[in-house]
């Protein structure tokens, strides 16, 4: 048996209940988490904003140690640290076959499955994304690990399975951005922050973060936002200033909101690139007039998973992490035990801090 927080239903309160884990089936592994980052997409996930089989051990963004394998998986053995990938691909759907495997048509279907039973009445559970990280230990398929980087603690390990992949992914993917361009992140949470540092990486000559709250200032700041901005009505207008009125070459909306990816899109100069992270449920509509988009000539993009291959990606952010250009630490403004993770959400909410961590 062990620990984990359980979602009964969605839009109800997560619980803390003991849940039964079998042994890992063929090619599947059993890993001992070490931390788990609580990420934005797993409230949504509660709330229904994003649809999940329920009841559901959410949690998706992690690293641990393996302490089993099934039959028939090879090159992960047991004692190895991991980091978890909750997107694995197929390698065959036309999206694998074009190299855009963080549009996998299969990634997801492993959250379908029945991964484990809660002990109190033998009730099934789903894995949310896959992977139930929000647990002591979790079964998952051997395409959801993937090896720790060396010399990085796997409680910090664990923010590379989403936040920073995405973020990072985000400015170096999506927008690829260059050297000299000028960025506007919007969000200075999790992925927001990370997205800031991968500016500065990129060597954008001017960051602007922006946050509906002031008191991110400091740690925008800290991540490498040149400049601070608070969400308002006028957002767009303050961009725009900074920039001697031609607005940012790159926009990165973290947010997932429709007024902030407007906000986004009107930041940016003529043929400006906006890239849409953030996942807003289906009420938010965002709208554009025919000649605004001729004129402007901007693009407006989404971006899944930072547009990353975790098993190509992950040892370039670690050589960042190794020699200090990225600071995954900084990152984490609550470390917190399983029974933290509502008051984690509420700030979510509420919009304060950056990345709350479970650490188990």
């Amino acid at each position: 048996m062990v620990r984990a927080a359980v979602l009964p239903a969605v839009g109800a309160p997560l619980e803390i209940a003991e849940i039964d884990l079998p042994a890992p089936g063929p090619g599947q592994v059993r890993v001992r988490l070490a931390a788990a980052g609580v990420c934005h997409s797993d409230l949504s996930l509660s709330d229904g904003t994003m649809r999940v089989p329920v009841p559901a051990v959410l949690g998706h963004e992690g690293a641990g140690t393996v302490v089993s394998v099934g039959e028939g998986v090879t090159g992960i053995v047991p004692g190895a640290a991991v980091v978890l990938n909750w997107a694995p691909s197929c390698g065959r759907c036309p999206a694998c076959s074009l190299g855009e495997v963080w549009l996998c048509a299969d990634a997801l279907t492993g959250a379908g499955n029945v991964y484990a039973r809660r002990t109190s009445d033998g009730s099934d559970l789903h894995p949310g994304l896959n992977v139930a990280a929000f647990a002591e230990e979790t079964v998952v398929a051997a395409g959801c690990v993937l090896p720790a980087p060396d010399g990085i603690p796997l409680t910090d390990a664990a923010l590379l399975g989403c936040a920073v992949l995405t973020g990072y992914g985000a400015v170096h993917h999506s927008a690829a951005v260059r050297p000299g361009e000028t960025v506007a992140v919007f969000g200075a949470g999790g992925v927001g922050l990370a997205a800031l540092q991968a500016a500065r990486i990129a060597g954008a000559s001017r960051i602007v973060a922006v946050d509906v709250s002031s008191a991110k200032e400091s740690l925008a700041r800290a991540a490498g936002a040149t400049d601070f901005v608070v969400a308002s009505d006028t957002t767009a207008r303050e961009i725009r200033a900074l920039t001697g009125r031609q607005g940012v070459d790159v926009a990165v909306e973290c947010v997932g909101r429709a007024v902030t990816i407007r906000a986004a899109w009107d930041s940016t100069r003529r043929g400006g690139r906006t890239t849409v992270v953030g996942i807003g449920g289906k009420d938010q509509q965002v709208t554009f007039n025919a000649l605004e988009i001729f004129h402007w000539g901007r693009t407006l993009a989404g971006c899944v998973y930072g547009n990353c291959d975790p098993a190509r990606d992950l040892p370039v952010l670690a050589e960042h992490v190794r020699e200090g250009r990225l600071d995954l630490g900084m990152l984490v403004t609550e470390r917190i035990g399983l029974e933290g993770i509502p008051g984690a959400f509420e700030n979510m909410v509420a919009g304060k801090g950056g990345r709350a961590v479970v650490v188990l």
